[in-house]
Order: structure tokens, then sequence, then C-alpha cells
């Protein structure tokens, strides 16, 4: 006990213990591809590593652990504040704010590592206690119950083999002793037979009782009847049979061994050979499950994600985009699907028929003093702010070059072509990053350019058909035609989610032309703002654009009043987006080849149901 005491005071003492202590520090860790990297709370305790969602919320329980015995620690190639730890399947992805603290916490990690038991000889020392006396003398300890019973035939003649060898020393000793007197005996037979040769005065007489008398009269026997059973009454006969009885045994005990041996290492070849076996199996399994990885890979952490340093190739980001922008849309069409049930099923009553019915008739058309047309003739006097010359710049932009046919430009490429709808693309790229301006017009009959342009430009109708918006808000109103808005969008992984600050303005512009028709615009483009400074979570895309419209109408037949089958909208649409980031230039033409016409028709679907049954407005 008091060797256990003394262990024990030497391990408090022991100043290596201190690294034992608990550490913790606020770290950033890769959550999922939908919330990315964030800000958590990390403790170093031991040889465990956890992590809480802040340091106030640990007494709720950690969020996850792991161990750091086998734990492998990996500094980024490239990132220097990010390292990964991983243990067998599960790989932490953290950050530091600079790297040199994360070179901090990697040599705290791997010194608590080094000091957790596995391997180091101060754990050796401490847990030699661990132990015990009985596994210590078996020798096998950690062997099975089996093992054991099938272990101690071998031990046991072992044991006895132990035994036949003390027995055969003795044995061995004992006859050597025998034969040492007997070769003292010899010699003392030649001397005294020298002795009489060399004195015949001294002939010795035979005396009754057996013994010899030289004539000197000494009395000497010179062969004693004890001598010849040899030194110390030694049995050699009977340690003959004895000797030969103890090799015997040894040497049926050492054939009992190599019988066992032989039968342990015909059980160990077939173990090994199912384990190879096995092994083989577990290979071609691997490579069968590598195989499929690779024609199907999942992509989880933020080496896959959208950077340029990313691990996936461009083939396989657009394959994930697509995914991701195909999941959105069902998940739109059955929202949209149950919307439109859910309208369905709201039964009315007859009163409330009634009233609908004779409000609708008794309602006058909406004028200039409606809630639609309160955007009605603008000029440039009624529209000052700090961001006029920008706007009236912009605005004299596209009236003079937006309008401007393209079809017949060889810089301009048509990418879609759907009934009146063309989409056209110029390419064009600045250090590395897609700039494509993107032109596309369109005719839609049964809406004017005003409804259009009210629809597009007015934030309250923005979630009824803009699908890729997660969020908006109007950051500032800058006049009652002018606001800027700050607008995030949904994340497509691998992509990195991207948000949009931006000026937009509503103008109608008058015609000059008594033959022409008026024209209304959208313009939608990016500003800074000091209360929106961009986000470390998102990319800061900047945009450039335009909704251009024109109403035509075919005057009715006679005397009869303009009704929508009267009235074709000329869409131009115009986009000049620098989406910032580095993904790749294929995946971005792809996708804004898919994306910008399903807008189109979408918007102006939209724009139509809204308006069918309401009064004109022009």
């Amino acid at each position: 006990m008091s060797d256990c005491s003394s262990s024990g005071s030497d391990e408090e003492l022991d100043p290596e213990i201190e690294l034992l202590d608990e550490l913790g520090g606020t770290l950033t860790k890769w959550t999922n591809y939908i919330h990315g990297w964030q800000d958590r709370w990390i403790v170093l305790k031991g040889n465990i590593l956890s992590y809480y969602r802040s340091a106030d919320e640990k007494e709720f329980g950690c969020r996850g652990s792991i161990c750091l015995g086998k734990a492998v620690i990996t500094p980024h190639e490239f990132d220097e504040c990010r390292f990964d730890i991983s243990v067998n399947d599960s790989i932490w992805y953290l950050r530091a704010e600079h790297p040199l603290l994360r070179q901090q916490w990697i040599n705290t990690i791997e010194l608590h590592k080094a000091e957790s038991g596995y391997g180091s000889e101060s754990s050796l020392r401490r847990h030699g206690s661990l132990l015990s006396l009985t596994s210590a003398a078996s020798g096998l300890s950690t062997t099975s119950a089996s093992s054991c019973k099938k272990g101690y035939s071998l031990r046991e003649k072992l044991a006895e083999m132990e035994t036949f060898r003390d027995i055969l020393c003795r044995q061995v000793d004992t006859l050597q002793k025998y034969f040492d007197n007997c070769a003292d005996a010899d010699s003392k037979d030649e001397l005294h037979r020298d002795k009489v040769s060399e004195d015949e005065e001294d002939f010795p007489t035979l005396r009754p009782d057996g013994d010899y008398l030289l004539n000197n009269s000494s009395k000497e026997k010179l062969f004693p009847v004890d001598n010849l059973k040899g030194p110390l009454g030694i049995d050699f006969k009977g340690e003959a049979i004895t000797f030969k009885a103890t090799t015997a045994g040894i040497l049926s005990t050492l054939s009992h061994c190599i019988d066992i041996l032989v039968k342990r290492e015909e059980s160990w070849q077939r173990r090994l050979d199912k384990e190879i076996e096995r092994r083989k199996r577990a290979e071609d399994a691997y490579k069968a499950a590598l195989t499929e990885l690779k024609k199907k890979p999942h992509y989880g952490g933020p080496d896959y994600e959208e950077g340029p340093n990313s691990l996936i190739n461009e083939e396989e980001f657009f394959d994930a985009v697509e995914a991701a922008l195909d999941k959105h849309d069902q998940i739109e069409e059955q929202s949209q699907a149950e919307r439109s049930r859910a309208s369905r099923q709201i039964s009315l009553t007859p009163d409330t028929c009634s009233s609908i019915s004779t409000q609708k008739y008794l309602t006058k058309p909406r004028s200039q003093t409606s809630s639609l047309s309160s955007v009605d003739l603008i000029s440039a006097s009624d529209d000052v702010h700090r961001f006029s010359a920008q706007v009236e710049e912009m605005v004299q932009s596209h009236m003079n070059y937006s309008l401007q046919d393209v079809g017949g430009d060889a810089n301009w490429q048509l990418v879609v072509e759907e009934g009146d709808m063309k989409v056209y693309r110029r390419e064009v790229e600045e250090n590395g990053i897609v700039l494509d301006p993107l032109k596309a017009t369109h005719a839609v009959r049964r809406v004017t350019g005003h409804e259009v342009c009210h629809y597009f430009w007015d934030t309250a109708f923005r979630n009824d058909w803009e699908t890729t918006v997660e969020s908006f808000q109007v950051v500032e109103t800058l006049s009652d035609k002018a606001v800027i808005i700050h607008q995030t969008h949904k994340r497509v992984w691998p992509a990195s989610q991207r948000e949009v600050l931006y000026v937009s303005v509503i103008r109608k512009i008058l015609s000059t032309n008594e033959n022409d028709p008026d024209t209304w615009l959208v313009c939608n483009f990016s500003v800074d703002h000091d209360g929106y400074p961009p986000s470390a979570r998102c990319i800061r895309a900047k945009i450039n654009v335009a909704m251009i419209c024109q109403t035509l109408i075919s005057p009715p037949e006679g005397d009869k009043e303009i009704t929508r089958d009267n009235i074709l909208c000329k869409i131009t649409y115009v986009a000049n987006v620098n989406p910032g980031g580095w993904a790749p230039a294929s995946v971005l033409r792809a996708v804004a080849k898919r994306e910008y016409p399903k807008f189109l028709k979408r918007f102006t679907s939209y724009v139509q149901e809204k308006t069918s049954g309401e009064a004109i407005l022009f």
C-alpha cells in the first residue's frame, strides 16, 4: 500500500499532468453545406476535444466530441488559418482567426495527444499499476478462454520438462561424482602396486580377515569393500536406470509438445487462410464502393464548395448545381400547387358572393388615384436624390443601347428561342470571371408595359414571382420611385451564396415621336451602402439590370372600347451581372441559359394572371 500511495503522490507532483487541464477557445467550425462556417466554443480536456454552440451554453452539454488518441491533425495546404482533425470517418474542419493562433492550437492538441496514454513513457509509468500479477504470471492475459484451454496441456508439459531438467541435472552431478571417485581409486591402486614391486622384502601376507599385511607391519586395505559400491554409497545401476527413464520422459514430453505445436500451427494456418479470404473480400468491397463513389460523388466538406482550390471538377460542379436547381424547382412547384389547392378550397357564402359581384360592377376602372397607378407619369424633376446622376446615366445608356436590335450582330449569340422569346448572349471574361451581357426580347399579350414594370419594381409582389430569393429588405427609400434593396439569394450547392445591394428605379419615358409608344423602364444597378457592408458568408455580386417595356395597341373595330385582347407588350430585358467568386465559366453560362428563359416565362405569366379581369393600366 505504501508503494501505491507513493506512486500516487508522485503522479500528483508530476508537472506533465498540468497539460491535461481544461483549455477552451473560439474557432470557426464547418457545420454543413447549408450553414457553412459557424463560430463554436472548442474545449480541450485531457485527450478529449469537444465543442459547444457557445461558451455560455456549456451547461446544456456539448454538441460533439472526439478522442485525440488516434486523431490525425492536418494543416490545410492553401488556407493558412484552417486545420482538419480526423478520427476514422469523422472529420472536423476548423479555422482560426490567424495563422499564429492556428499553430498554437495544433501544437497544444499534438501535445495533449502525445500525453493521452497512447505510447508515451509517462503513460507507461502512470498506468503500470493496471497490470495485475495474475496476468503477468500467466503470460497470456489477452487470450480468450478457449485459447487458454488449448494451451493448458502445452504449459503443463513445459513444466514437466522443467522438472525433468532439474532431475537430470542432479543425476548428472551424482554420476559425475561417482566417476571421479572411481578415477581416484584407480590411481591409488596403481600407487600401491608400484610400492609392492619396489620392496620385495615386504611381501604381503594374507590375514584371516581378508586383509593384506605388509612385511613392514603397516596395515592397509588396498581394496576396501565399501569402494566397490562407489563413493558415498552410490547405486550406479539404479542411477543409470533412473537417468534412462528421465531422458525417455524428456523425449516423450518433447514429442507431445511438437504435436501440440504442429496442431497449433495448423489451426493458425486455417485462421490465416480465413483472414486472407476475408481481407480479399473486404478489398473487393472497398474497390467496388470506391468505384461507386466516383460514379456518384457525395460532397459535404468545405473542400468541395466553390473556391480557388476546390477539389471538384467542372463537370461534377455542374451536375451538383443542376441537381440543386432541380430540387428547388420541385419544391417551388409543390408549394405553388398547395397554394392553388388552398385557394380553390375557400368556400364563399351567398352573401359574400353577392357583395363581391356588386363591388365588381360598381367599382370604377382604376385611375391615377389607384394604388397600382401610384407611379404614373414620372419626370426626372420629381425624383431627386444622391444617386440621381447615376440613375440618369443608366437610363440614358439603356435607352440608347439596350433597345438596339442585336439579331444580326456577330458578337451576340442566340442561345434560346421559344416562340416570341429570344435570348442573346455575348461572351465576356475578365480575370477569369464570366461577365457575359445577356439580352432577351419577348412579346406578351393582354398586359401593358406599365403593369409589367410595376410588378417588377414593387417589392410588395416580389415573393410572389421571384423563386431564387431567400430574403430581401428595403434598405432606404430615396424617393417615391427609387429605393435601395438588399437581396440574398438562395444557396445552390456547391456554389457559394450570393447577395446584391442595388438601387431600383421605375421611370416612364415619353416618346418624342407621336407614332412611337411611350416606354416604361425599371433599372436596377449595384451601389454601396455604409449600413450594409459585404458579408463574410456571402459573395457580393454586382448587377446592372433593366426591364424595358412598350405597349402596342391594335385599334378595335368601330367605336368599341379597348380590351386586353387589343394590347401587346414588347419586353426587352438586359442583364449585366458580375457574380464574383470562383464558379467555373462553363457552369455559369449553362445556368444562365437555363434560368433566364424560365424567369421571363414565370414572371410574365404571373403578370397576366394578376391583371386578368382588372382594368387596363396604360
